[in-house]
């Protein structure tokens, strides 16, 4: 009986594609590990595509030496595997399961190979493949299971009850207070009850924002005042809608236009009957207090416009800058299209609005200004102005007075504390942002700092710097948050926490600008870039943890395969890197954590019955490069990706995110995170992935798998006293809550499509329900688009 008869003819078919197909994954091992091995990376991939590949042409051959040689080099994968990573489950499985999978394949062909020569098949082959079978199955099941990178530990926290009459009215500002606090003192809903939550209505805006993540984008977070909902849209339109319904009430279309950077994050409000009559003024009668607008809706526009409405009719009001309209662009001088918008909510302190604006990024030196102004809440008057470039502040009265172009601005949201009598200020830096020898000493003393100005006369308290000249977009995100701490002495410190896109934390005191956790000034990376300084040192805060901000190595590189993982590979050995603050030059350069964050403007909440701090963030790095200016052929900036001008500068400039082959970050998971940090202790309690790759994946394709592997996150958390923290963020389209003393996931609701926005709650004091309401316009990097406004409540009784 000849070797044909004896061995069907697929099977002999099928061991050669196999061979084929481990001669391929050798081959790419091969050539790739080489080219990092010249890098000076890890010589695992070379070796293993050789043996690989030879395996992998016996195996074409039909030798039994073949398996036998790619057994023992899955075996010593293995032991690489857990010596290179650790046991930790996400970067084991990207090491592992591919080469398993061949293994497995491998087994299952080792009687053919035995009856190849002669050999009698045996059953050890089958019995290998089982095992390996089952590993396999394990690893899928575990993958779908939660895995808290800090899991809480000891004894939590009890849930304090809501005392009668100190229950939460209104939310009345962005962050819920000028303190941007995102807590919410209500217990209807609880851990208990809380998977029973259902959707109570939904609204649609008529505002879908179409856009490929640098346009149009649904940000908002609604404001509830009274039985009425407030929300405005990435076009400015404002809408006010029942809060027990959700029908709408008015509606108000500014026919707000910019070119880009269209979103809304959120609106004002202001109650004359709950203010303070104005001062009187000596020899001037005391004006009469108008029938309309004695609650008013502020809002600021992405065409740099700043109105009042009224927020029983949605009519604008009469007594405010001209018929309801302030012009934010008097005293700015030019303003090219998309140069100068606004997209962070007013801050009403008081009698007073305080706003910044965003300034294009990246495009050209001397862009607008970014002054920061105060208009009286009642009439729209200018009653301060801080212009970053002057040591007092100035009110230009005279128009032809124009503030100092091409400062640090403030584009995100500010805080205030009404007792100190100060607005807190998280500044930008002067554009552009990867060259900055043209920046002025004012330019770097409050450029990436947390300014503290006088409420009354817009005069300096302080200022705390987080970054020192900034070349790396590491401007302040996100609104500082104002809670008390503990002092360790039975007392309080009134504290103000920053996070920032450097993935710190940084707790000062609010009233000093001193720190009260440990800063650290670290000696900082120098480069070489022509015109540039660099600041020798850079600050830390140590005292509190630091939020995905380790430094990257080669063995924290990550894949879906071993292939793009060694592709990630010889992209970071190929990098200048030297940890955080490694500076742009004209070679390529690692950026970790990246510009977008570490965090964002979603901003920090904060349980003030636990002293518990919860931060979300993502985990993405950049390559950035310098192109000299005689090589700089496109690109005009003003978005986060890609060529950038930065005209007037010896350079332009190039960046992107650092992923591999399959769109995948190329570190490894989480990619996103919320953290639970305790104000006391300062210390972790627990951090936990947020989000799965249910509703994107490699290449950007729907997996549709609820792998809960930790995807990048934007927009802001919801705390309430009952003990949850709701979150929806994400690059799914969830919202979800957690129990906020332990981070385990309590409860999620499927969206129409995701959201950028801040979930909300109130008790209706209508029907006394309490809702729950996030706004779903559309995750960053997802093509689904929407114009939903959703509550969710407990069954009605």
């Amino acid at each position: 009986m000849d070797e044909k008869t004896k061995i069907p003819a697929v099977c002999r078919v099928l061991v050669i594609l196999l061979g084929i197909l481990v001669s391929l994954f050798g081959l790419t091992l091969l050539v790739g590990g080489v080219r990092l091995l010249t890098l000076g990376g890890s010589a695992y991939f070379a070796l293993m595509g050789a043996i690989t590949l030879l395996a992998g042409v016996l195996l074409v051959l039909r030798r039994p030496l073949g398996a036998l040689l790619f057994g023992g080099a899955f075996v010593a994968t293995l032991v690489w595997s857990v010596v290179d990573a650790g046991l930790e489950f996400w970067p084991l499985v990207s090491r592992l399961v591919m080469p398993a999978v061949l293994a497995m394949l491998v087994a299952l062909s080792w009687p053919v190979l035995r009856r190849s020569r002669g050999l009698p098949a045996g059953r050890g082959g089958y019995a290998v493949a089982a095992l390996l079978l089952v590993g396999l199955l394990g690893t899928g099941a575990a993958a779908f299971q939660p895995r808290p990178v800090v899991a809480a530990a000891g004894t939590r926290p009890a849930v304090t009850p809501v005392a009668a009459g100190s229950e939460q009215r209104d939310w009345a500002h962005w962050g819920n207070t000028t303190a941007g606090t995102r807590f919410a003192a209500l217990d209807q809903i609880t851990l208990d009850n809380v998977d029973q939550l259902q959707v109570a209505w939904t609204a649609r805006t008529g505002d879908v924002p179409e856009s490929n993540g640098f346009g149009a984008e649904d940000q908002n977070t609604p404001l509830q005042i009274g039985d009425t909902l407030f929300l405005c849209t990435p076009h400015n339109r404002v809408i006010a809608v029942d809060a027990d319904t959700g029908k709408q009430r008015w509606a108000f279309d500014p026919k707000a236009t910019a070119p880009n950077w269209q979103r809304c994050r959120g609106l004002g409000y202001f109650d004359a009957d709950l203010a303070p009559a104005p001062a009187p003024v000596a020899g001037v009668a005391s004006p009469t207090a108008p029938a309309l607008c004695r609650k008013r809706i502020l809002m600021t526009s992405i065409d740099a416009r700043l109105f009042a409405l009224d927020a029983a009719t949605g009519a604008p009001c009469p007594d405010f800058g001209s018929n309801g309209v302030v012009d934010l662009k008097q005293g700015m001088g030019e303003i090219k299209p998309g140069f100068f918008t606004i997209t962070a909510a007013p801050l009403v302190a008081g009698e007073l609005i305080v706003v910044g604006g965003r300034v294009a990024d990246n495009i050209e030196v001397n862009e607008p200004s970014g002054v920061v102004r105060a208009f009286n809440v009642r009439t729209g008057a200018l009653a301060w102005v801080w212009d970053l470039s002057r040591e007092t502040p100035d009110v230009p009265l005279d128009p032809s007075v124009e503030y100092t172009r091409a400062t640090p601005n403030v584009w995100t949201s500010m805080a205030y504390d009404a007792q100190l009598g100060l607005v807190y200020l998280p500044t930008g830096n002067t554009t552009p942002d990867q060259w900055a020898g043209q920046r002025t000493p004012q330019d770097d003393k409050y450029s990436s700092a947390v300014v503290a100005l006088d409420v009354a006369t817009g005069k300096e308290r302080w200022v705390y710097q987080t970054v020192h000249h900034d070349l790396w977009d590491y401007d302040l995100p996100a609104q500082p948050t104002l809670t008390d701490v503990p002092d360790g002495k039975g007392g309080t410190l009134p504290a103000l926490l920053q996070v920032t896109k450097a993935g710190q934390v940084f707790m000062l005191n609010r009233q000093t600008g001193q720190p009260i956790a440990a800063v650290q000034d670290i000696p900082a990376p120098q480069g070489k870039a022509q015109g540039e300084r660099y600041s020798p040192t850079q600050r830390l805060s140590v005292g509190l943890p630091q939020i995905g901000a380790q430094t990257l190595t080669e063995s924290d590189m990550w894949g879906a395969t071993p292939i793009d993982q060694m592709l990630c590979r010889i992209q970071f050995k190929q990098f200048r890197y030297d940890g955080m603050f490694t500076p742009p030059g004209e070679d390529l350069a690692l950026q970790w954590p990246g510009s977008l964050g570490g965090m964002n403007w979603g901003s920090a909440s904060v349980d003030p019955t636990t002293g518990y701090l919860f931060v979300n963030d993502m985990r993405l790095g950049l390559w950035t490069k310098l192109i000299p200016r005689a090589q700089m052929t496109s690109g005009d900036g003003g978005v986060e990706m890609g060529a950038a001008s930065q005209t007037g500068t010896p350079y332009g400039s190039l960046r992107d995110r650092f992923l591999s082959k399959l769109g995948i970050p190329c570190q490894k998971p989480p990619f996103g995170t919320m953290s639970a940090i305790n104000l006391a202790t300062r210390q972790l309690v627990w951090q936990v992935p947020v989000g799965t790759v249910q509703d994107t994946g490699p290449l950007g394709i729907r997996m549709h798998l609820p792998i809960p592997v930790g995807m990048p996150t934007l927009g802001g958390s919801l705390a309430t006293q009952s003990g949850l923290l709701f979150f929806a963020g994400t690059q799914d389209f969830y919202l979800r809550a957690y129990d906020s003393r332990s981070g385990k996931e309590v409860w999620k609701a499927r969206l129409p499509v995701g959201s950028q926005g801040t979930p909300i709650t109130y008790v209706s004091p209508t029907t006394g329900r309490q809702y729950v309401v996030i706004s779903a316009g559309g995750a960053r990097q997802s093509p689904d688009r929407g114009d939903y406004v959703i509550a969710y409540a407990l069954p009605s009784k």
